[in-house]
């Protein structure tokens, strides 16, 4: 059967068939040590669950707006508001079936065939592949760790071209751990405005930021900015698959056109269960596990660069290290494959993430205990050795 033409312009998700193959290997009682996917490993926060459970005893199982609850946009402008310390009206405020939902309908919106966004490269892949759907473009911008692996305003006037629309960052990012300063957030708004385009800014790992770093939102600093975020990552909520877009008021009429002929709505349950998410009691579980994340993070880094691999950086947030591989390691898929194969510790190849020294750079995700990192740090030492 054919399928349309723009399917050769989308590669497959790699670290999903790791994780495939990773599971597989798992279920011939191989112990394997899952570093390769995005997922926090702690359960959803209590009140979460409970509210969830409650939904469903009470019916709240039905169609809800396609925005998503008024209840639950009012809590999300509540927490901008108290916890950001930003004004963002509910009427700008989406609720999306997960971060990807909303990325899927901005991609519809905002671009058409023969259009492009820049991004930076190394960079979330899924994010120019939804544009491919609409047969438009991500324009990937080579970035190293001398540009905090973001785009600057130089690059962004160097790769600008008639067929750009704008601009797609992510902050904290993935794969990298990276993040935009108040200061870097402005001059990019700044840039993006002279040439009349759009900014839309990745915000699905606020909270999870380390040391003297804040969490902020874009928003601050760029009112006009799109900005995209989940309630997957800090909140801990990847399987109920909800997310929200902060969109300008102007074109909220055709983003609300497109949910409703897309998704219909978000799920109804999660959307109660979410009304939970800022309750004090999650928000401090939520905290602990955030400091968790950092206690990972301090032992895993030094370990890796113990054993060769280049971290010119310290990720400032999510829950990633990006990591050149040490001299004489052949490139990075085979390295992923023989680790797994061979060692059973599933790691992301470079490749999965763009094309700019990818051959030579892993993604390994600390989501994982302190007595797992552990044991593969013994497992990739034994591999090298």
């Amino acid at each position: 059967m054919k399928v349309a033409k723009r399917l050769s312009k989308i590669a497959p998700f790699r670290v999903m068939e790791l994780l495939a193959r990773a599971n597989d290997l798992a279920s011939l009682g191989h112990d394997v040590i899952h570093l390769e996917v995005g997922e926090p490993d702690f359960d959803t926060p209590a009140p979460i669950l409970a509210a969830g459970v409650r939904s469903i005893s009470e019916g709240k199982t039905r169609y809800t707006d396609a925005r998503g609850t008024p209840e639950l946009r009012q809590a999300i402008s509540g927490f901008y508001k108290f916890s950001l310390g930003i004004e963002v009206k509910a009427e700008r405020i989406f609720v999306t079936a997960g971060a990807s939902g909303g990325l899927l309908m901005l991609s519809a919106l905002l671009l058409d065939p023969g259009e492009n966004l820049l991004m930076p490269d190394p960079g979330y892949p899924c994010n120019r592949h939804f544009l491919s759907s609409f047969n438009a473009e991500g324009l990937l911008v080579p970035v190293d760790a001398d540009q905090n692996y973001q785009l600057t305003p130089t690059l962004v006037e160097e790769y600008w071209t008639r067929a750009t629309r704008g601009i797609l960052v992510a902050s904290p990012a993935n794969p990298t751990g990276s993040i935009l300063s108040q200061k870097a957030i402005r001059e990019l708004g700044e840039v993006v405005r002279k040439k009349d385009g759009i900014m839309i800014v990745d915000e699905i790992y606020q909270g999870l930021v380390y040391e003297n770093h804040t969490s902020g939102s874009a928003l601050a600093q760029v009112p006009e900015a799109i900005v995209i975020n989940s309630f997957s990552k800090y909140f801990g909520m990847t399987g109920w698959r909800l997310g929200w877009v902060v969109v300008p008021e102007e074109i909220a009429t055709d983003l609300e056109k497109l949910a409703q002929n897309l998704f219909i709505c978000p799920s109804s349950i999660a959307q109660e269960a979410a009304l939970s998410a800022f309750d004090p009691e999650s928000i401090a579980t939520m905290e602990a596990q955030r400091a968790e994340f950092a206690v990972r993070r301090n032992y895993l880094v030094p370990a890796l660069k113990e054993l060769g691999f280049e971290i010119p950086l310290m990720p400032a947030g999510a829950f990633y290290v990006y990591a050149g591989l040490p001299d004489g390691v052949p490139d990075s898929e085979q390295f992923c494959h023989c680790l797994l194969e061979n060692y059973f510790v599933a790691v992301t190849p470079g490749t999965d993430f763009g094309f700019h020294n990818a051959d030579r750079s892993i993604r390994i995700s600390y989501a994982r205990d302190l007595s797992q990192l552990k044991e593969a740090v013994y497992r990739i030492r034994k591999m090298l050795g």
